[in-house]
């Protein structure tokens, strides 16, 4: 079945393949020359609760660290208003009484210091290592997964896709200097599963698409695919956007940056679900007897 006003997205597969290659080269020039801007969480620092009489004003807080030189604090309620949440990259332990006097103003009332506790560099280390290691067995599950329930072509095309996705986006936190932490690793996570479910949905139609359409080539039978996923792949990507958008600007520093990872991660995933991953299965040769499973031919008994 072929559908009506089909978009010849295969066309310009070579055009994208090569904007790929540079965005995965930029990306990776960006992580070796500039590096990863790491936060706290990672470098290790100090953690300071401090309790207000009345609501805390989280932007004065921000902009009196500011000004005394603490540019890379990160100031967050810890519950209730009155309670404030301060981390930031020093190992002094009178840093909550010197924060203290720092802050306090005769609006705010007393300030009181709760805890104050540090973050070594070898637990930043751990998290770090660690959180690399989930990565990569989030990778190794998905080429699993997919090699299982598709064939190993599928799922080829669908890691170099979450691959090219991962490290755009690393680039563009190297690239300016944005602050990578535990949040941000999180929304590369959720990008890596966000990116997968968009090329399920196009391989699967590939896949059913290959079995009914037998007289046409593949370029074709993925156009066709693309095309009848695209409503269900604009209306997902929209619906995500206006969410990130609303996080970006209304949620606060402290999921700044898990939206602008998600954000960029949206992005970039549904130009490669449809680009990288499907280009690579025309780069491949995927044919209908890639999907046979391969019969396993019975011994037989040539004994009387």
């Amino acid at each position: 079945m072929i559908v009506k006003n089909t978009i010849n997205f295969m066309g310009l597969r070579r055009f994208f393949y090569a904007v790929a290659v540079v965005l995965m080269l930029g990306s990776v020039v960006s992580l070796v020359v500039k590096q990863l801007n790491l936060g706290l969480d990672f470098t290790g620092g100090a953690l300071v609760e401090l309790n207000y009489e009345e609501a805390a004003d989280l932007e004065s807080i921000r902009q009196t660290l500011h000004a005394a030189g603490w540019d890379d604090a990160v100031v967050q309620n810890f519950g209730a208003s009155t309670d404030v949440l301060i981390r930031l990259a020093s190992d002094d332990p009178d840093l909550g009484s010197e924060i203290a006097r720092l802050i306090q103003t005769e609006d705010a009332g007393e300030v009181t210091v709760e805890r104050v506790e540090f973050i070594g560099p070898q637990v930043g280390e751990e998290l770090r290592d660690q959180g690399g290691l989930g990565m990569l067995l989030a990778m190794g599950g998905i080429l699993l997964y997919v090699s299982l329930r598709f064939q190993m072509k599928f799922a080829v095309a669908a890691i170099v896709a979450l691959v090219h996705d991962v490290i755009f986006t690393l680039g563009f936190f190297a690239f300016f200097g944005l602050s990578f932490d535990l949040t941000v690793l999180a929304a590369l996570l959720a990008v890596i599963g966000y990116s997968l479910n968009d090329t399920i949905v196009v391989f699967d139609r590939v896949r059913e698409n290959l079995r009914f359409m037998r007289k046409t080539d593949l370029v074709e039978i993925i156009n066709v695919s693309t095309t009848q996923t695209l409503g269900r792949t604009l209306a997902t990507s929209l619906s995500t956007v206006i969410v990130l958008l609303a996080l970006f600007w209304f949620g606060g520093e402290n999921i700044h940056g898990f939206a602008t990872a998600l954000l960029i991660g949206v992005g970039v995933g549904t130009y490669s679900s449809i680009y990288v991953a499907n280009g690579l299965l025309v780069t491949m040769n995927l044919t209908r007897e890639d999907l046979i499973p391969p019969q396993v031919e019975e011994a037989v008994d040539d004994r009387p």
